[in-house]
This record gives C-alpha cells, sequence and structure tokens, in this order.
C-alpha cells in the first residue's frame, strides 16, 4: 500500500462497529449502486494491494473476495469514507454480473417508488459500455461496427450531420423530435469519443473544472 491508503484506513472508525464497517459498492462507470458488503481493516488492505474487492463475511467468520467463485470480480478503483468514518463508498469497475442471482445489481429486485419512475443519467454510462464493447469485438452485422470500420472521418460526418437535425428539430419541429434526434447524436459522439479513446470520467472531470 501507499502512503494515501495507509492514511485513509487510518482515519476510518473501525471500533464503533467492531471492527467492522458498511462498504457501499458503486459501479464507477454508471454510479449505479451494485451491492453491500462489510469490511475489516484486512479486507480494506487486500482490496488496495490486489486492486480486487475484498469483503469480510460475518456468517463465514473469515475474508472474502467478491467474485472468487463466480469470476465476476470487482475492480478497486477509488474509495471514500463518510463524514463520520463509519460507512464506505466504494467505486468499481465489474466484471460481470455482481449479484449471485446474475443481476446486474444486488438491489435489481423489487422497487417502490415514490412517485413515476424516471430514466437514470447512468444509462448514458451504460451506452457508452455497449458502444465500447462492439468496438472490442466487432460483431458482424453491428450498426456501431460499421462506423468504427469505416473511420474517424466517417463518424465525425455522422456527428455533424446529426448536430444540424438537432438545431433543425429544436427550431421548426415538435419537442418529441428534439428528443429523438438528440438521442441520435449523443450515440454518435459516444462512438466517436470510443473511437478517440476518451471516457465519459474524463468528459466528467472536465464540466468539473469548469463549473468551479
Amino acid at each position: 500500500m501507499n502512503q494515501n491508503q495507509t492514511k485513509f484506513i487510518a482515519k476510518i472508525d473501525w471500533e464503533k462497529g467492531g471492527g467492522l464497517v458498511p462498504g457501499i459498492i458503486q459501479d464507477v462507470n454508471t454510479s449505479r449502486v451494485l451491492m453491500l458488503g462489510y469490511l475489516n481493516q484486512e479486507s480494506l488492505e487486500k482490496t488496495f494491494s490486489t486492486g480486487k474487492v475484498w469483503f469480510y463475511s460475518r456468517s463465514k467468520q473469515r475474508l472474502w473476495m467478491k467474485g472468487e467463485e463466480s469470476k465476476n470480480y470487482l475492480y478497486f478503483k477509488r474509495a471514500r469514507c463518510d463524514c463520520d468514518g463509519d460507512v464506505l463508498l466504494i467505486s468499481a469497475q465489474p466484471a460481470g454480473p455482481t449479484c449471485h442471482t446474475n443481476a446486474t445489481s444486488c438491489f435489481d429486485v423489487e422497487q417502490l417508488e415514490a412517485g413515476e419512475k424516471k430514466p437514470e443519467i447512468g444509462v448514458i454510462a451504460e451506452l457508452a459500455q455497449v458502444i465500447a464493447t462492439r468496438k472490442k469485438k466487432m460483431p458482424a452485422g453491428s450498426y456501431t461496427t460499421e462506423l468504427f470500420q469505416a473511420g474517424s472521418k466517417k463518424i465525425c460526418e455522422k456527428i455533424m450531420e446529426e448536430a444540424g437535425e438537432v438545431c433543425q428539430a429544436i427550431t421548426k419541429e415538435s419537442k418529441q423530435r428534439v428528443v429523438e434526434e438528440s438521442v441520435d447524436l449523443i450515440y454518435h459522439l459516444l462512438v466517436g469519443l470510443v473511437e478517440r479513446g476518451v471516457s465519459l470520467d474524463e468528459i466528467l472531470e472536465e464540466i468539473k473544472r469548469r463549473r468551479k
């Protein structure tokens, strides 16, 4: 472990929970909550040293690594502690479904809504992941594959074309057409970002920098 990781561990209130703290696991790309587990100091140290998320099993009374059987590892990206120092928020890159039911999240079971359910912004990050997978595997018959095969010039032509159609919809067409054309533009922009190797994290960091 490095010095910053050692300092981080020292700031955690391990005594309050009898040596354990709850760890909320969040998808680093979509911000989706994947699961909740408990960590002791040793499991957090192993998380830092191995790059994979480790927990402490209260039922089995031992350390365990997520994915040790399923191979659906959680690759550690960053950790934050709450204001009281007794809860961790861990961002990770999932290697597959997190839940033992093969669902993406352990919370994909039952939902109770206070009002109308609305899509989350993370759906854009999920689309970016799909596009990145298309680029890696280049499946036949995929429009995304065709764009990557055509190259950056063609992708840029499509981005400019879709941007023009968004402007056309904003000035002369219905609200629904604005929505539809905007989706087309976002998709093609994501293709361009993947082609150039630019992550959404980098885009968000730049937005955050300019917001200050």
